[in-house]
């Protein structure tokens, strides 16, 4: 991820800026956004969800939570990214840690 690069549009309305945690990365966000919005606005395209590290297998591509490709896991419930707003301090992980 580079934290330098932000693919937002510039002129949109959005919230106060805040962060949150995915996979042990700070991730910068605004309040409004969904999950998958702001990880793809920070270089996040992919992420494992399998239990041993390995290639990619999750990632964004419905966006709007029918497909459950872009599902991860916050406070041990697994959620779609397209449909679970952000908020500051929120831990989210591509895989469960059991």
């Amino acid at each position: 991820m580079d934290s330098n690069i932000d693919l937002r549009i510039r002129a949109a309305a959005r919230g106060a800026a805040i962060v949150f945690r995915f996979d042990g990365l700070d991730v910068p966000a605004f309040e409004g956004e969904s999950v998958s919005a702001a990880l793809w606005a920070s270089g996040i395209r992919s992420w494992s969800a399998g239990e041993a590290a390995g290639p990619p297998s999750r990632a964004i591509f419905c966006a709007m939570g029918v497909c459950q490709q872009c599902a991860v896991w916050i406070d041990g419930t697994r959620v779609e990214a397209c449909r679970t707003p952000v908020r500051a301090g929120l831990v989210v992980q591509g895989r469960p840690r059991w």
